[in-house]
């Protein structure tokens, strides 16, 4: 079965040894919606895919769970 979005931005903060905390703050959000994007309780924004993508250095297409390859 394939990663969701969900799975792969907890496991990339996780790997990078980031708290939920730092990512909000560099996402320009605060950490309770940080948490729901990692829940699916809310969707990921477009802006912050992008934001994600270019921090971790990995395509979208990697995080969306669309590519194996980052």
């Amino acid at each position: 079965m394939n990663k969701n979005y969900i799975q792969i931005i907890r496991e990339l903060r996780e790997d990078n040894d980031y708290t939920q905390q730092q990512i909000a703050e560099k996402l320009g959000t605060s950490q309770t919606m940080y948490a729901r994007y990692e829940r699916g309780a809310s969707e990921l924004p477009i802006r912050h895919l992008i934001a994600l993508s270019k921090l971790y250095g990995v395509s979208t297409d990697y995080i969306l769970g669309l590519s194996k390859s980052k």
